[in-house]
């Protein structure tokens, strides 16, 4: 009584499944850090050109 035999999918399928499921994960949280990462930088640069105008006001 394997767990294979009952399912519709069988169990070298179910484990490719959940690789690809795996896989998808990582590149949906590898996307989610560079998208971050560009945002940081931007209001990074945004703060400082924010800075340099208020000592030029000063």
């Amino acid at each position: 009584m394997g767990f294979g035999n009952r399912g519709i999918v069988g169990d070298k399928w179910s484990s490719r499944i959940l690789w690809i499921c795996a896989f998808g994960s990582a590149i949906g949280f590898y996307m989610v850090a560079v998208e971050r990462q560009a945002q940081n930088r931007e209001k990074m640069m945004a703060e400082a050109l924010a800075a340099g105008d208020r000592s030029e006001d000063a």
